[in-house]
């Protein structure tokens, strides 16, 4: 029988996730030579290489395709062990691999990271900025224990806990004449002008269906990985695009943007964080999910509205930390 250490699993996770063998090292905290000969030596087990090198980047063989997935839940298996052992010690305690879409990410971090460290100062957060189908596949293998991103989410090794509900708006160019005066309605012609993120980005799905019955023509022309880029191409006049409310601080930061309400009914997203249903960090997901919440109202009002929390709403975040209640709405 074939027999493969721990740590060699982690440096064939590391090399997957890197392409490269001098950052799989130093995502490992090895150095080269070491991480190398443990992969040479899995090869030498097999008796087959794993990985082809080239002189910037390596790629997986056949074999190695086969090996990345029961590899990927053994190390999930034993990180899950890991989280039991942890959750004796403390709660929040540890290192927590957390996943956040990009479209969220820039605007609730700033204020989560905070008081996390506050409230949380035994607790190390891993980030992972990626789309949701990114975030769905890691957290459900183990190799994130949850992630905030937009519903829906479907997945039936995942359980969801609703945030907040995230309105949008329409950024448009301050000085454009042609704009129609807001509120604006799904059918109106400014949306033909709508620009939108990349494919597997789930706001270019949400566009598209605050469009209505508009095509937008300029999505053939434009589109981008990051609502930054769309929203200084709006500022120079390209054309117009979604924003989630918690994003509009950006039109303080670009002069030549203007954000203007939609509709009755205005168009959302609902926020969540996700976790694996038999994991060993629900507790500590659903600690989390209170924490966002009270960040979402404590915000300027009529920024983000907070859902109702399905746990006890009495139940402080932390033991001994007094937070301010949480209402139903904003």
């Amino acid at each position: 029988m074939i027999k493969f250490t721990i740590r060699q699993l982690e440096y064939f996770e590391a090399l997957v996730q890197t392409g490269h063998f001098g950052r799989a090292a130093a995502l490992a905290g090895v150095t080269q030579p070491a991480l190398s000969a443990q992969i040479a030596e899995m090869e030498q087990r097999l008796q087959c290489k794993l990985f082809e090198r080239g002189s910037r980047a390596v790629r997986l063989t056949e074999e190695a395709r086969q090996l990345q997935p029961r590899i990927e839940r053994v190390l999930g298996e034993l990180r899950e062990l890991g989280g039991v052992a942890q959750r004796g010690r403390s709660a929040m305690h540890g290192r927590f691999r957390l996943g956040i879409i990009p479209t969220v990410a820039p605007y609730l971090l700033p204020r989560l990271l905070p008081d996390l460290r506050r409230l949380y100062p035994d607790l190390v957060v891993e980030l992972r900025e990626a789309i949701t189908d990114t975030l769905i596949a890691d957290t459900a293998e183990g190799r994130l224990d949850g992630f905030i991103a937009a519903l829906p989410i479907e997945h039936p090794r995942l359980v969801r806990d609703e945030l907040f509900t995230d309105r949008f708006l329409l950024a448009v160019p301050r000085d454009d004449a042609g704009f129609v005066s807001p509120p604006v309605p799904p059918e109106s012609p400014a949306l033909e002008r709508l620009m939108l993120l990349e494919d597997g980005h789930c706001m270019r799905e949400q566009a598209l269906a605050v469009c209505g019955k508009v095509r937008p023509v300029a999505m053939a022309n434009y589109s981008a990985t990051s609502l930054t880029t769309l929203l200084h191409m709006v500022a120079h006049g390209h054309g117009v695009t979604l924003i989630p409310e918690m994003a509009t601080t950006a039109d303080r930061a670009l002069p030549d943007l203007r954000i203007v309400p939609f509709a009755e009914p205005v168009p959302s997203r609902r926020i969540c964080l996700a976790w694996r249903a038999n994991g060993s960090r629900q507790e500590e997901c659903r600690q989390l999910a209170q924490l966002v919440r009270s960040i979402a109202v404590s915000d300027d009002p009529g920024q983000m509205q907070s859902e109702p929390d399905p746990h006890d709403r009495e139940e402080k975040i932390a033991k001994g930390e007094d937070r301010p209640a949480i209402p139903q709405t904003v």
